[in-house]
């Protein structure tokens, strides 16, 4: 009797201990049955989103999840999304668990949602069951060998642009831009032209370049005429500062122009001119290509 009760207690004992993880396993085996919506059972390929809706009541009374199931990895096949409390129509809150389906089956198979025990702040905890789904492949294993279903496709050519109208456009447009840039030339060359027919210095400049004497006393005239058709008026070495006030832009030849008059002054006008010789060292020329660039900027 003693070595029978032994056997007894130890059978039990082991059959305690192997029932042990099991009910440990299913956290559903606990608590009070929860109202769930699940989701279809069949269907589902990789990627694919799978709900659950629980309803948050029990017996009529509104019930406040202790802490909602947390975003993780669940097994080899699914992955728990945050979950969320929604509100229907009726004014019913339903918490929505949502998993993702994140790996392909090489063929269609069947796996579960898992079962879990949802607590509740002031009441009684919730349990909801394990949910079998089937999932599928996104493609078969081996393909058709029929018509076009051939494991590998040639190339597709891609077809060519019609470009007939951009090449078109394109030669529109370079017409037009020659054309802007010839007018543009041919109006800057008539305009260089005019002014140097036109403008008083520009016109002494060419003048005193046809010259076989540039330093004779026709070129002293040349310039002297330039002087006055610039100011408008006949310019005196006294009245210099007037044209400097009205033509502001020669100032900087200020002291070159004084040279030029006070020289003129001695070898036109002096009483001893005649016996004087002429100061051979005052350099007429670049006078007058000054005054001419000086006229240009400032036309410009």
């Amino acid at each position: 009797m003693k070595a029978g009760g032994r056997a007894m207690l130890l059978a039990l004992a082991l059959a305690s201990t192997a029932l042990a993880p099991a009910r440990a396993a299913d956290p559903a085996a606990a608590g009070s049955a929860a109202t769930v919506e699940q989701p279809r059972s069949f269907g589902y390929v990789l990627g694919d989103l799978i709900t659950q809706r629980v309803l948050l009541e029990q017996a009529g009374r509104p019930l406040q999840p202790g802490a909602l199931p947390a975003a993780t990895r669940v097994d080899l096949w699914l992955e728990r999304r945050p979950s969320r409390i929604e509100t229907d129509a009726e004014g019913r809150r339903w918490l929505a668990i949502e998993y993702q389906l994140i790996n392909a089956p090489r063929a269609l198979g069947v796996i579960a949602l898992p079962a879990l025990a949802l607590a509740t702040a002031s009441g009684p905890t919730l349990a909801l069951p394990a949910w079998p789904v089937s999932i599928g492949p996104l493609t078969p294993p081996d393909v058709f060998g029929q018509g076009d279903l051939q494991p590998l496709r040639p190339d597709r050519p891609v077809a060519a642009l019609a470009t007939g109208a951009i090449e078109r456009q394109l030669r529109l447009s370079l017409g037009a831009l020659l054309g802007v840039a010839a007018a543009w030339l041919a109006w800057w060359l008539w305009r260089n032209a005019r002014e140097a027919r036109r403008l008083p210095f520009a016109q002494a400049w060419r003048e005193l370049r046809r010259l076989d004497d540039p330093e004779g006393a026709q070129a002293w005239r040349l310039l002297h005429r330039a002087l006055n058709a610039s100011a408008g008026r006949v310019v005196h070495g006294a009245g210099l500062s007037r044209l400097l006030d009205d033509a502001p832009y020669l100032r900087p030849l200020q002291p070159r122009l004084e040279d030029f008059y006070r020289e003129s002054t001695r070898r036109f006008f002096a009483a001893d001119a005649a016996m004087a010789p002429p100061d051979a060292a005052f350099a007429l020329r670049p006078l007058c290509r000054a005054l001419r660039d000086a006229e240009k900027r400032h036309r410009h």
